[in-house]
């Protein structure tokens, strides 16, 4: 049988079928940002507040209140230091008073007028800024900045590039030593590190910190922003339609288009936005606000000041970009309107509750007694018998002086009839100080039925209106 195949019979090759699929790169890589360099309103605002919280956070720990720094928070002799207010770590309640007064004020900016804290006062715009100014004074701005990194490495790049950086660490463990001044002596730590005899932990703290500082307003500017502060994610639920924000006139901007100085807008058919680009080119985050809110705003308001720069080139109105709410821009509200809309039922809670929080807590903390003592059973001998038939309990007292003199203290105690105080009763403590005192306290035996008693120790400052009563319990063995 032939097996050879008849000229009627076709041989169709096997050929891999072309793919219909394109590789899609998910991953793109982070583009530099450089801001350009702005000035107007906001900026000086901006500026103003760099100062004022620098002048602050570098300046405090320098003052002396008496014969200490106004301001330490001295964690080995577990003693904080507040100008004349001497706290205790059983005061953390004003610690966490604090946290909820800065929450609700964060709140309440936030409800007003957007990320305020973001684009004006955090420390990472704040050092952010003071980067970019010594970045500038040694490359340049924007365009500048751009072509040096463009350039082969040459002398010039070099110097210029080695300048900052050195610089920048100077800042940056500057910033670190100020920080940890605030946990020891600034002066004692200056010191140490003039004699070389700093110990590891101040020396981890001030380079972690400066290390902190250097990495994020150096390099990692805008990732912190867009990508580590979990405020940018949250913010939106505080927001509202009667909320400031940074805001592109859409109506009045678009359709946008180039045109010269002299041309009319109205004969181009064309909005008030020209087109620059230079609101992108400003803003440290990157973003373009003509595109809307977006959770990388920090409201800066760096888009403003430089669009109203172009307007008034063009002898245009200013408010293209501005801060104004989106009723405001939708619905054409006067300024007076808008600030009518701003003081909402909202506000007013987050405001009154503030207010009210605020005032109760610096009203505890200016009246606060400047005692204060814990008492501590004796856990060895819960109750024993002493000499000349006495049931006694032994416990053990600390007492803390919250002044900057020298006190002594009365000591008693009531609670059980016949009780008696069977140590000393007169206590000397010495300025923002504490001392664990021992204390005996008796019973005739058998006065007391067996079980559990309260008892009261009453301590107080001699010749002082300080005086605290704390609870404990005498044992009665059955």
């Amino acid at each position: 049988m032939d097996s050879t195949p008849s000229s009627s019979n076709k041989v169709i090759p096997i050929v891999a079928a072309p793919s219909d699929e394109t590789e899609v790169f998910l991953y793109a890589a982070t583009k530099k940002i450089h801001p350009r360099s702005v000035s107007g309103l906001f900026a000086r605002w901006r500026w103003g507040l760099v100062f004022l919280t620098q002048i602050v956070f570098y300046g405090l720990p320098w003052l002396e209140w008496g014969q200490r720094q106004a301001v330490l928070f001295d964690l080995g002799a577990r003693r904080f230091y507040l100008f004349g207010i001497v706290l205790y770590p059983q005061d953390f309640i004003y610690l966490t008073g604090l946290l909820v007064i800065s929450a609700l004020s964060l709140f309440l900016f936030t409800a007003v007028a957007g990320r305020l804290w973001c684009g004006y006062a955090c420390p990472q715009t704040v050092y952010t800024e003071i980067f970019l100014w010594i970045e500038r004074r040694f490359e340049g701005d924007r365009m500048a900045r751009i072509r040096l990194d463009e350039a082969p490495m040459s002398l010039n790049k070099l110097w210029r590039r080695g300048g900052k950086h050195l610089v920048w660490l100077a800042v940056a463990v500057w910033t670190g030593f100020t920080f940890v001044g605030y946990f020891t002596p600034v002066r004692t730590l200056g010191l140490e590190v003039w004699t070389n005899t700093l110990g590891p932990w101040e020396t981890f703290w001030v380079l972690f910190y400066g290390f902190a500082t250097y990495g994020n307003a150096g390099f990692m500017r805008e990732q912190v922003c867009k990508y580590m502060c979990p405020y940018a994610r949250f913010q939106s639920a505080m927001f509202d339609k009667d909320t400031l924000i940074v805001t592109y006139d859409e109506a009045r901007g678009e359709p946008r288009g180039k045109r010269s100085r002299k041309a009319d807008p109205a004969a181009l058919k064309l909005g008030a936005c020209v087109d620059c680009e230079l609101c992108v080119q400003v803003c440290p985050t990157g973003i373009d606000i003509r595109k809307g809110l977006q959770y990388e705003c920090i409201g800066c308001g760096a888009c403003a000041d430089v669009c109203d720069t172009v307007m008034d080139k063009l002898n245009y109105p200013r408010g293209l970009v501005r801060y104004s709410t989106q009723n405001a821009v939708r619905n054409g509200w006067t300024r007076a309107q808008i600030l009518r809309h701003v003081m909402r039922p909202r506000v007013l809670v987050y405001a009154t509750v503030l207010l009210a929080l605020t005032v109760a807590l610096f009203s505890h903390l200016m009246l606060r007694t400047p005692l204060r003592v814990d008492v501590v059973r004796d856990r060895a001998a819960l109750s024993r018998i002493a000499p000349g038939g006495m049931l006694e309990n032994v416990y053990r007292l600390q007492i803390m002086n919250a002044t900057e003199k020298p006190q002594t203290y009365r000591l008693g105690a009531t609670g059980l009839e016949g009780l008696k105080l069977a140590s000393e009763e007169r206590v000397e403590v010495g300025p923002a100080e504490s001392r664990w005192v021992p204390v005996r306290l008796q019973v005739p035996y058998g006065s007391a039925p067996a079980g559990s008693h309260t008892v009261y120790f009453s301590i107080g400052a001699e010749g002082g209106d300080a005086h605290v009563s704390e609870k404990s319990a005498f044992l009665v063995p059955r």
